[in-house]
This record gives C-alpha cells, sequence and structure tokens, in this order.
C-alpha cells in the first residue's frame, strides 16, 4: 500500500446503509474505531422496502432510547393469520397480549433507516451516500479495501451488508449465484387513508397497529404469503412469492397483487384508499440452507447479504441489526488482537451460532423445503378446505349439517387420495419434529 493511499484509510468500512450496516458501524465507533458507511443510494433507506414489523428487542440493544426520537409508525397491537380460500370467505385467528404490546412496531424504512444513520453519525460514523461500490480490493488474499465510482479506499477490515443480491460477496466467492427457489419476489402497495379510518375498521386505539398474514387466495398452491400492516395515514398491502413459482406459472406479481386486494378480506379494510407507493423487493428464502461462508481473511457479511433471514417467523430486520452488531464487536476484538484473518474473524460465526439467530435458522432450515415441494397442499387446498368447514359449521340454512359435512367428507377424501394424505401428514409430522428434537 503506498502513502497515497494511507490518506484513504480508516479502520474499517461498512458496505450498506441498511440496518445491518448502521448497525455494524455504529458499533464499530463507539468502540473508538474509525469506520466509514457507504451507501449506494441518495440517502439511507431510499432504495428499501419491507413489509413487515421490527423488533423492540433488536432495535433496543442498538439504539437504547429509540422510543423517545425513532420515527414509529404503530406499535403492534394485533397479529393475526388468515386463510383466504379461491373464493370470497376467509378464516382469521388473532392474537393479542398487553403485556408484548411493545415488543414490535411499524415503520417506514426510508424514515427509520435515515434515522438510524443520524444516530450513528452522532456516534462518530462518518457516511458518504451516493457512493458505489464496484469491486472490493483484495491483496495476498486478503480483503484490503473498496474501488468506488470516485477513488479506492483502504481499511483492515470490511463489512459486507449489501444487501440480498451481495456482488461483493459473490466477487469473493462466498457466495454461488442464487437459485429461483431460494428468493422470493416481494411487492407492496402503500394506500393512504385518514388515521381514523384506519382506527376503526382495524378495532385499534391511537398509536395501536395491526399486522395481518395472509395465506391462500390469490397464490394458493405457490409458496407465498400476503400481508397487510398498518401505518399512523396509510396502509401497506402485499405478498411475496417464489421466483421459481412466478417464472414455472408466468406470472406478474402486481396482477397477484390486484387479485389479493379484490378479496373481500382485503378490500373492506382499503376501501377509499388512495394508492401512494408501489416498490418490490427480493427476500432470502433460503435460510440455513443457502448461507455463505460469513467471514473470509478482512471481510465478513451480515444481515441480507449473508441470507439471515427467518421466513417462518417473519423476522429479517432484527437479524440484519443484531448480526450487524456482532460483526461490529468481532471487528473491536480483531484490533484488540491485531489479527485481521479468518482467523479471528471466525469469532463472528460463533457469535451466531450462539444466538438465536442461527440457532432459529437451524431449527427451521427443512421447512421452507418442505413447505415448497408440498405448497399445494399446505399452502392451497388445506387453507380452502378448512374455509368450507365453517362456511358449513356457522351456517343454517334449514337443510341438516349431518349430511353437508358427509359430502364435506367424501369430497376431501375424493380430491385428496390416502397417499397425499399420508404425505402430508409425514411432513407435518417431521417438521413438528423438526423443531422440537
Amino acid at each position: 500500500m503506498t502513502e497515497n493511499n494511507k490518506q484513504n484509510k480508516v479502520d474499517v468500512i461498512v458496505v450498506g446503509a441498511g440496518p445491518a450496516g448502521v448497525s455494524a458501524a455504529i458499533t464499530v465507533a463507539r468502540g473508538g474505531k474509525k469506520v466509514v458507511l457507504v451507501e449506494r443510494g441518495t440517502f439511507a433507506g431510499s432504495k428499501n422496502m419491507y413489509g413487515g414489523v421490527i423488533y423492540s428487542h433488536a432495535a433496543k440493544e442498538i439504539f437504547p432510547d429509540f422510543e423517545q426520537s425513532a420515527p414509529i409508525e404503530r406499535f403492534v397491537e394485533r397479529h393475526s393469520y388468515v386463510l383466504l380460500s379461491d373464493g370470497e370467505d376467509s378464516t382469521e385467528i388473532s392474537y393479542r397480549n398487553p403485556q408484548n404490546e411493545k415488543s414490535s412496531f411499524v415503520a417506514i424504512r426510508a424514515d427509520w433507516d435515515r434515522w438510524c444513520v443520524e444516530q450513528a453519525v452522532k456516534e462518530g460514523v462518518y457516511f458518504a451516500p451516493q457512493t458505489l461500490v464496484n469491486n472490493l480490493i483484495v491483496e495476498k488474499g486478503k480483503v484490503v479495501g473498496i474501488t468506488t465510482d470516485i477513488e479506492d479506499y483502504y481499511a483492515d477490515i470490511v463489512i459486507i451488508a449489501d444487501g440480498v443480491n451481495s456482488l461483493l460477496a459473490k466477487q469473493l466467492g462466498l457466495r454461488e449465484k442464487m437459485k429461483p427457489g431460494n428468493v422470493v419476489l416481494g411487492v407492496k402497495e402503500v394506500i393512504k387513508l385518514p388515521r381514523e379510518t384506519i382506527e376503526k375498521r382495524f378495532a385499534l386505539q391511537e398509536n395501536q397497529g395491526a399486522a395481518i398474514e395472509l395465506v391462500g387466495g390469490p397464490f394458493a398452491g405457490m409458496f407465498g404469503l400476503g400481508f397487510i400492516y398498518t401505518n399512523k395515514s396509510s396502509v401497506a398491502v402485499g405478498l411475496g412469492v417464489s421466483l421459481e413459482d412466478l417464472k414455472n406459472k408466468k406470472l406478474k406479481p402486481y396482477e397477484l397483487l390486484d387479485t389479493l386486494k379484490s378479496h373481500p378480506y382485503v378490500s373492506k379494510l382499503i376501501e377509499g384508499g388512495e394508492l401512494s407507493e408501489y416498490s418490490a423487493h427480493l427476500i432470502p428464502e433460503g435460510g440455513y440452507n443457502s448461507m455463505p461462508a460469513l467471514y473470509t481473511d478482512g471481510a465478513m457479511i451480515a444481515g441480507d447479504a449473508a441470507m439471515l433471514v427467518n421466513n417462518v417467523h417473519f423476522e429479517g430486520t432484527n437479524f440484519a441489526m443484531i448480526s450487524g452488531k456482532y460483526a461490529g464487536e468481532t471487528a473491536l476484538e480483531a484490533f484488540e488482537n491485531n489479527d485481521f484473518t479468518s482467523n479471528s474473524l471466525c469469532l463472528y460465526k460463533k457469535k451466531l451460532l450462539n444466538s438465536f439467530i442461527l440457532k432459529d435458522l437451524i431449527t427451521y432450515k427443512d421447512v421452507v423445503p418442505s413447505l415448497t415441494k408440498r405448497s399445494a397442499s399446505f399452502l392451497g387446498y388445506y387453507p380452502s378446505r378448512i374455509n368450507e368447514f365453517f362456511n358449513i359449521f356457522t351456517t343454517t340454512d334449514g337443510q341438516p349439517k349431518k349430511e353437508k359435512f358427509r359430502k364435506f367428507a367424501k369430497y376431501f377424501f375424493t380430491k385428496r387420495s390416502l397417499s397425499e394424505l399420508f404425505s402430508d401428514g409425514f411432513t407435518a409430522i417431521k417438521l413438528i419434529f423438526g423443531i422440537l428434537k
């Protein structure tokens, strides 16, 4: 490294100003090291889209007093799971717990990410937006810096948090090309509604929010789910569907979203609203089985770039924040030992293995592959049959119930052979015991 290059050297470079990158950068800065946070967007959050909630426990680990000033839309008061039929009916299960009312919240990522970077800058992080990283600089097998569209920058450690389609991780050979079956395409619309209308329709009080997951309906039989989340004065409606299903069935995601919005359960919640935003984003779906190598000499990978998403529980943002924190902590220990090779950075994976992140991903490593193989059953056929059962159970029309249930059972066993039922049952048992063992 020349003397001129030393002028462009810092302790740590973090690529990507999403939750993982910001958490890594702020952790390093609090440890007294010089860190640069590079972001290709015009501001943090300018290109980010997500359809879920942020969990308070993770936010507090990075920002202990975040509730005082963070741009929170609503704390999630109710979690609902809705089974949609291919017709107009639906079955809903809702869970409330007053003790957990502030355990998660809805935020608009453009606002949340920008606020997070503002806090990081206060802690001493140098933020460089509108900076495109073209390549990593590798010398003698060790990552030593980045090449941008302006000039080269050097660091003892580079933390890669550049998102699901991490080109930098691929450059290092730590990740393979993404397989369509390991990625979901999420599409979302944000629909403006008066605050009072939202609270009335969703049965919420001021500042309370709802998180609703939708199964079946327009994406019945595919590996896909829908969602509805309440902001202060808008409602986010969207879905995520496997790229493989979209490719094989030649479907357009925005058409699926339009069909979802027309279902009576959804349409009544957004009626009269005004569309203010449409966005799409790739989401890692492969879980533990698709994780890349997490570190190499001079570099670590965090967040979506490391495929750290638990799709069973819709956890991604919290995984990103905590993995970024662990990467930052590992960097600080590497400086104490003056060792920036894999021998030192392997601590990052050890931290993840001892945390809920990799423990949960290992627990659920077979769930997504199993559900993908049986998606026609679990995400299509059974939700429709459950709705049909409750239609019979709750309807009185002068006809005896016994004959109705007899026809229901006959249809059920006609449409599903014993071998299929056995296979579905075996899959369910395997998943349950896989979680319990």
